[in-house]
């Protein structure tokens, strides 16, 4: 029989759980494509720099990943107690290369296809309604396969037009809902005016990770917590969004490169945790 201490200390290892299992689905993670300088001459070596840091996620993009050896990549993350939720793809990658591609997924153990952009074809009036047909196929076919298919926006997304809307716009229209997931780009939809809060209340439940970086009174990017972009307000909506992951990323984050991620990963770990995410 349970005495009245040991079933307090059960309660409460139950009660506390969910906030755990929680906590841990919105683990932090990087977009390697900011440190593919260091990334692509040594990618164990920048792997474990990130996990010293804290990361605890890694998005695969640029670097030259791709034509690595991804079993190797896998044992160090394995290793280092790292895991890529999701990979960056072009739009090769998922018309071409699409078999490839899953493999590519599966052997870094992630779940997720990202569309990182497409092709200048694709963004005309006619491609981009092909591109969003060929998105809704190949998520279908990755559903089936027990993976996930998201779309990673830019700020021309929100400016280009197919349909007699922006493409971005358009995506949201024509796209399954239920399949074709948005990863959405924070610092570029305000570059193109528009509001990411406004966007997630558009599309709830439809957000599969943010980009996380953060804009100068200038306009540049630069480390999350040294702009004026409102991550406060903005994660206050993450159940809404549905969001599962985020990514620090910089485009142009300048050498040694290290010290801006460390930046970013302490800001955004400190408003995660105000916003009780």
């Amino acid at each position: 029989m349970m005495d009245r201490r040991t079933f307090i200390g059960a309660a409460t290892a139950l009660a506390a759980a969910p906030e755990a299992a929680r906590r841990a689905e919105h683990a932090i993670g990087l977009q390697l494509y900011t440190l593919r300088t260091l990334f692509e001459p040594d990618p164990v070596g920048t792997l474990e720099k990130v996990a010293r840091i804290g990361y605890r996620e890694v998005e695969y993009g640029g670097g030259g990943y791709d034509r690595m050896d991804h079993a190797m990549l896998r044992r160090t993350m394995d290793r280092l107690g790292l895991r890529a939720p999701s990979i960056h793809v072009g739009i090769e990658g998922i018309r071409e290369n699409f078999a490839a591609s899953v493999t590519m997924a599966r052997a870094l153990g992630a779940d997720t296809l990202i569309l990182a952009s497409v092709d200048a074809a694709s963004r005309t009036d006619e491609g981009w309604k092909k591109a969003v047909e060929l998105m809704n196929g190949r998520s279908s076919e990755l559903q089936a396969q027990g993976l996930s298919f998201a779309y990673h926006n830019h700020d021309w997304e929100f400016t280009d037009q197919s349909g007699g809307m922006p493409l971005f716009d358009y995506l949201v229209a024509n796209g399954d809902p239920s399949l074709v997931k948005l990863e959405l780009d924070v610092f570029w939809a305000i570059k193109a005016g528009r509001e990411p809060e406004a966007i997630v209340r558009r599309v709830p439940g439809r957000i599969y990770a943010y980009h996380v970086k953060d804009m100068t009174a200038a306009g540049a990017m630069t480390s999350v917590g040294l702009g004026k972009l409102d991550y406060a307000n903005l994660f206050k909506l993450n159940r809404a969004a549905g969001v599962r992951h985020f990514y620090v990323e910089n485009d142009r984050s300048p050498a040694p490169y290290l010290p801006d991620v460390t930046t970013s990963y302490g800001t955004v770990r400190r408003l995660l945790r105000q916003a009780g995410a």
